[in-house]
């Protein structure tokens, strides 16, 4: 497992800025917390997929024009679990944690250690979630695509994403659902990473469970195939998937705000699916 530090001005709309539209949020924010205009705030963030130093520049000169949101303060240290990263809150390297709504909400829920920052600059940025392929398996990408777009003509993803992400008991280990397998389909390995509850999640005993488990499963039936779901790091996704070790990465993010391409961050011979969720930014800190 490697640590990733990039002492610049970093996007945290990309991945960790990576990490989906408020569909998890819920009642009253604390009052806005925004850096001191002197002080350096230490951002801990989810590897990304393929976002050099260099691109990480020009993104963050197109961000703050367009979202006006103020990241000079700011240096970032890349995680490739979101387990590193919570040991690097809790032993002072960093000052923040950058998360999506819906993980940082079960993230609280499930540790009374942290609280949301309530930094209302990060209100517009958010990311979209879609699966990963290599760029020659254009027909698996055809029935990953095939099958949420049936989902989502016939509701049945929205349902989903409601009772698996939205309105899950973000106290309790998500459920397991179990994958249907048919005997001489061809199986697709899907990578997992447990990063991104209760989205992705992995429970204590190393079992995937939860919406990962709940989408895979109708993707299953849909598409005739059976689906093996692979434990990987965050930060080992693309080596997997290039190495042959998965066919699916679970969860990639694109970018919402229109001046930012959506491909910044997909690396060379890989497709992205459509997507299946999106949610906001947000940053989550020690309580004093």
């Amino acid at each position: 497992m490697k640590l990733k530090k990039l002492a610049k001005v970093l996007l945290s709309c990309v991945l960790a800025g990576a990490l989906f539209t408020g569909c998890g949020g819920g009642g009253d924010k604390p009052a806005a917390e925004k850096p001191a205009a002197s002080g350096e705030v230490k951002l801990g963030m989810i590897t990304h997929l393929n976002v050099t130093e260099k691109k990480m520049d020009d993104i963050l000169k197109m961000v703050e024009e367009e979202s006006k949101v103020p990241l000079t303060n700011f240096t970032v240290t890349y995680y490739d679990s979101l387990k590193l990263m919570q040991m690097g809150i809790e032993s002072g390297s960093i000052d923040r944690m950058s998360l999506y709504t819906n993980v940082a909400n079960y993230v609280i829920a499930n540790n009374d250690k942290y609280e949301n920052v309530g930094d209302s600059t990060l209100k517009n940025l958010s990311d979209n979630f879609c699966f990963a392929v290599r760029k020659d398996d254009t027909a698996l990408k055809d029935e990953l695509d095939k099958a949420l777009g049936e989902m989502k003509a016939d509701g049945s993803l929205d349902k989903l994403v409601k009772e698996y992400i939205i309105d899950v008991d973000k106290g309790q280990a998500p459920p397991a659902i179990e994958i249907p397998m048919s005997e001489g389909a061809d199986t697709i390995k899907v990578g997992v990473t447990g990063d991104l509850p209760p989205l992705d999640y992995v429970n204590a005993e190393g079992k995937a469970a939860g919406f990962n488990t709940a989408l895979l499963a109708e993707i299953a039936k849909r598409s005739g195939k059976n689906v093996e779901l692979v434990d990987i790091d965050s930060g080992a996704r693309a080596s997997a998937l290039s190495s042959g070790q998965i066919d699916v990465i679970f969860w990639v993010v694109v970018p919402t705000m229109e001046k930012l391409p959506a491909d910044m961050d997909k690396p060379e011979g890989v497709e992205l699916s459509d997507p299946y969720f999106k949610d906001n930014v947000e940053h989550l800190k020690l309580k004093k």
